[in-house]
C-alpha cells in the first residue's frame, strides 16, 4: 500500500473545489493560467493544496469560471475561513496525522467508524480518554493535549449542520474496563445518550458472531459534499489516509458487511445499557 500524504488529502478542500469547477467547464490549467497571466504551475499548486490560496486569486478564477451569486459568496467565504487558525493548531504536540483527521472530520458530511478495540474519539468521555492515554504510556503533558483535542473534535456533532456519524463497535469495546468500573459506566451511558442524537447511529457486533471481517483493525470512512471520500487507518506510530476510489470502495464494502451482521440500532442501545448496568453491579 502506498501512503497518501496528509497534506495532499487536506489540500482537497478549497483547492479540490476549484479544480472541479475548472474540469466541469472543460478548461485546461494551461488555458486558465494564460488568461490570468500566471505562471503555469501556480494553479496546479493551488488545486493540490501545495500553495496558499488568496482571496484575490479565487475571485479572479471565479470570473473565468463564470461563478456568481451565492456560490461565489460561499467560495470566497471558504478562503476567509481558511485564514483562521484552527483550535487544534493552538495545541502543541499533536501528530500531523491527528491534525489532518481533525480537519477532515470538520469538513465531512458523513462519518462511518468501525472500532474493534476502543470507543471512537468522537464519543469518548474525558476520563475514558485519559485512561486510554495512561494505558498506552502517553506522558502526562502529551495526554492532556490529546484529551483536549479529542473533546474539541466532538463539537462537530452538535453544530447547526452536523455530520451523520455511524459507529460500529465490537462487543469487546464495551467489555474492556478502562480506568475503573465507574469510568467505564459513565462512558457506556455516554454512548447511550449520544445515540439519542438524530445524527448518530450506534451498532454493536456481538461476541457470538465469532470471526468477522473487522478483526484486522479500525476503519474511519469520511464522506464530503464535493470532494471524494477518504479512509483513515490508524496505527500506534502513524496514520494512513487513502482517497483512491477503488480503495475507498473496498473499505466501504467492509463496513457494509459489518453493518449487516451487527445488532440493530435499537438492540445495540439496549445492549450497551445492559452492559453498563452489569459493570455498575460488578
Amino acid at each position: 500500500m502506498s501512503r497518501q500524504q496528509p497534506a495532499t488529502v487536506v489540500g482537497r478542500g478549497l483547492g479540490g473545489e476549484l479544480r472541479q469547477l475548472r474540469q466541469d467547464r472543460r478548461l485546461t490549467a494551461a488555458s486558465v493560467t494564460k488568461q490570468l497571466g500566471w505562471q503555469p504551475s501556480r494553479l496546479s499548486r493551488m488545486e493540490t493544496g501545495q500553495q496558499g490560496i488568496h482571496l484575490e486569486d479565487v475571485a479572479a478564477l471565479l470570473v473565468v469560471y463564470g461563478v456568481t451569486g451565492e456560490e461565489r459568496k460561499r467560495l470566497l467565504g471558504l478562503v476567509e475561513r481558511a485564514k483562521d487558525t484552527g483550535w487544534w493548531e493552538v495545541l502543541g504536540n499533536l501528530p500531523a496525522e491527528s491534525r489532518t483527521l481533525i480537519r477532515l472530520e470538520a469538513e465531512a458530511t458523513a462519518i462511518v467508524n468501525w472500532q474493534p478495540l476502543l470507543v471512537p474519539g468522537l464519543l469518548q468521555t474525558a476520563d475514558y480518554a485519559r485512561a486510554v492515554m495512561n494505558g498506552c504510556g502517553v506522558g502526562e503533558a502529551d495526554a492532556q493535549t490529546r484529551v483536549a483535542a479529542r473533546l474539541g473534535r466532538q463539537a462537530i456533532l452538535t453544530r447547526a449542520e452536523p455530520p451523520k456519524l455511524n459507529v460500529l463497535l465490537d462487543e469487546m469495546v464495551l467489555r474492556r474496563v478502562l480506568g475503573s468500573p465507574r469510568v467505564m459506566v459513565r462512558q457506556l451511558r455516554h454512548l447511550v445518550e449520544a445515540a439519542e442524537r438524530p445524527n448518530v447511529t450506534l451498532r454493536v457486533v456481538p461476541f457470538e458472531l465469532g470471526a468477522h471481517t473487522g478483526l484486522d483493525g479500525p476503519i474511519v470512512l469520511l464522506d464530503f459534499a464535493r470532494n471524494r471520500s477518504v479512509v483513515h487507518l490508524e496505527h500506534k506510530m502513524s496514520g494512513l489516509f487513502l482517497d483512491e476510489p477503488e480503495r475507498v470502495a473496498l473499505f466501504r464494502q467492509e463496513t457494509d458487511r459489518l453493518a449487516e451482521v451487527a445488532l440493530s440500532a435499537a438492540e445495540s442501545v439496549e445492549f450497551v445499557a445492559r452492559v453498563a448496568t452489569e459493570c455498575e453491579r460488578a
